[in-house]
């Protein structure tokens, strides 16, 4: 796959798709598989452990803040935990880092445990992002798969469009998972987490030449559509629970919105759907 530098224009429209959550069906099985029960684990939560996983959800898949980054939304569940259940030692000083760090990862968060090899609470949030990690590597392929209509849309879009995945997701991930299912033979070119944010890598394919209001960004999170009105384009919600019937819209009518020029005022509709599934009113 070609790097951004070596990415040319071929086309007038450009679409850019998010992966994780929104092409491929995998964010729900990370997080209730990976993310809250690893969660339970490091920090002996067994006992409520039905309550939390369910707001755990809730948190990083089903309200406005889904998407958000894996130390963000471990802040958020501790201090509830820590309100609602159990004492969490330190979670006030994760707080403090994942709103003021520049970067959240956990190479930044071994930094911080040199820095302050005293506060253990940095200490258990890399054990558990491990945890994660390795638990994520251990799932079934067979369970990794893109959401129905994912690649008849990518089809009917390439016709007409450069097709750009965009994504903060691992670019080996992303390489394998769209290889195996054929999608890369509809795309153009691969950005990730290497490259920058989304938001980043939108502003640089802009620079190729293509005019705003012919570039959309499909999206599932409030990230996706903040990339996007960063950048000043059009997106196309994939709605959480309702993904197939998202791709079936976006082939019978989303993409010609796009081509006719009218995308502006459908826009309208489907930020105010995107919203209202997330438990925005």
């Amino acid at each position: 796959m070609i790097t951004l530098s070596e990415f040319k224009k071929t086309k007038d429209f450009l679409v850019c798709v998010d992966s994780d959550g929104c092409a491929m069906d995998t964010m729900d099985i990370k997080h209730i598989r990976c993310f809250g029960p690893c969660m339970v684990d490091v920090w002996s939560l067994h006992k409520w452990e039905k309550e939390i996983l369910t707001r755990w959800n809730e948190i990083n898949l089903y309200t406005i803040t889904r998407g958000i980054n894996r130390f963000k939304g471990l802040s958020m569940a501790l201090t509830e935990i820590n309100e609602q259940y159990q004492a969490i030692d330190g979670f006030d000083d994760l707080i403090y880092w994942s709103e003021n760090a520049d970067e959240l990862s956990n190479d930044a968060l071994k930094k911080e445990i040199e820095n302050h090899p005293e506060k253990e609470i940095f200490k258990l949030a890399l054990k558990w992002s491990e945890m994660v990690n390795n638990a994520i590597k251990e799932l079934p392929e067979s369970e990794i798969k893109p959401f129905p209509l994912v690649k008849e849309a990518l089809k009917l879009a390439h016709e007409k469009a450069d097709i750009a995945i965009v994504s903060s997701a691992n670019l080996g991930a992303v390489l394998d998972e769209w290889e195996k299912h054929g999608l890369l033979e509809h795309t153009d070119i691969v950005l990730t987490q290497n490259v920058g944010s989304k938001s980043f890598c939108i502003s640089e394919l802009l620079k190729k030449g293509y005019n705003k209001e012919n570039v959309l960004m499909c999206g599932d999170a409030p990230g996706d559509l903040k990339a996007a009105e960063t950048n000043e384009i059009f997106y196309y919600p994939i709605l959480v629970k309702k993904e197939k019937d998202s791709w079936q819209d976006f082939i019978n009518q989303g993409f010609s919105h796009l081509l006719d020029g009218s995308y502006k005022e459908y826009e309208t509709t489907k930020k105010r759907d995107f919203y209202k599934n997330l438990g925005v009113k």
